[in-house]
């Protein structure tokens, strides 16, 4: 019987990797090529300005233009999508520790929980003026309010989602944080506020870690300390605030059990591994290979996502999109800009 067992486990595993296998190779090719692109990027302009997770995006996009996988890819594909991306964003919980965040003072942590929750309101707001759907509106107000990509792709299935609503809000929500990380620092300099004011408005604006450390470096370490400390606030919003989400998504006919089942798994992963961290449970040597294998998922699932989108229909997205990324954006650089100066040590 257990040699039975063993057999049979053996086939479902050979049957599992030769389904899903051609489409993964795929992705882990474009994320390689994307990884070779950021790194000619940096080399020639001295900054990579996309990061590899646009950029597997983007070809994986381009492919899907010209070719579209058929049923030999498609398996791998989805399975990088959402299994892979899902295991990614549970290990991004163990970037953070809870006392690392206590330690910055409640002032400055209430400060970023008020930013997120005003961006999130002023956003959906926006979103209805401007005529765009309720999915593809809450998947702009988590992309800019919280940490762009990571946030808007672990909303997207508990919001359900389409994966070209979700491919054309990164596109576009990508391209509005990248006018932020080249205007910041020619709008930080004529605020009246110390080194490390400015890099806390870095972080509360800016999506992704590598680029507030690019936008707050100009303004010193001090600056970049702070930015980073902000920007992992912003992240810490995400388990938070896709539990609400989930909890609005099922209604109010199913009772608080059913509600409580449709909370996702790699959200309640994110929150066992934070507080792992925080309780010292996650030893510190494995917390770096944790957001290296947290990062190389992410784009793996990113070139997933390309490969999954129609570019037709991402650009009959039009200006309901366009106006509510640009003036989502406009709204929270604004209150930042009020916080930053109101704040103590400002």
């Amino acid at each position: 019987m257990m040699l039975y067992s063993g057999v049979s486990w053996r086939r479902r595993a050979s049957r599992f990797l030769a389904c899903r296998m051609p489409g993964v190779l795929l992705c882990l090719a474009i994320s390689g090529l994307a990884s070779l692109l950021a790194w000619a990027e940096g080399s020639l302009l001295g900054k990579a300005w996309l990061e590899p997770m646009n950029l597997a995006l983007l070809v994986g996009v381009c492919i899907r233009t010209v070719y579209e996988p058929g049923r030999l890819w498609v398996p791998g594909i989805r399975y990088c999508s959402r299994t892979l991306l899902n295991i990614a964003i549970a290990c991004l919980g163990a970037s953070f520790s809870i006392g690392a965040v206590l330690s910055a003072g409640p002032w400055l942590l209430a400060g970023v929980a008020g930013i997120v929750a005003f961006s999130l309101a002023f956003t959906c707001c926006v979103g209805r003026v401007a005529g765009l759907p309720v999915s593809q509106t809450l998947l702009v107000a988590c992309g800019n309010s919280i940490c762009g990509n990571s946030a808007i792709m672990a909303a997207a299935p508990v919001i359900h989602a389409r994966d070209e609503d979700v491919g054309a809000t990164i596109a576009f929500t990508a391209a509005g944080g990248l006018v932020i990380v080249l205007g910041l620092p020619l709008l930080a300099p004529v605020l009246n506020v110390s080194d490390a004011a400015r890099g806390a408005l870095a972080g509360l604006t800016v999506y992704a870690v590598p680029q507030v450390i690019a936008a707050s470096s100009p303004f010193g370490l001090a600056a970049v300390h702070m930015g980073t400390l902000v920007k992992l606030m912003r992240v810490l919003m995400l388990g938070p605030v896709c539990v609400v989400l989930s909890w609005l998504s099922s209604g109010f006919d199913g009772g608080p059990r059913r509600r409580t089942r449709l909370v996702p798994w790699y959200i309640t992963g994110f929150l066992i591994m934070m507080a792992g961290r925080s309780f010292d449970m996650i030893p510190h040597g494995i917390v770096a290979p944790l957001n290296v294998a947290a990062t190389v998922l992410t784009i793996l699932a990113m070139a997933a996502l390309g490969l999954s989108i129609d570019l037709r229909s991402v650009m009959r997205a039009g200006q309901p999109l366009i106006l509510t990324v640009a003036l989502s954006l406009c709204g929270l650089v604004g209150a930042s800009v009020i916080l930053v100066r109101v704040m103590p040590g400002g």
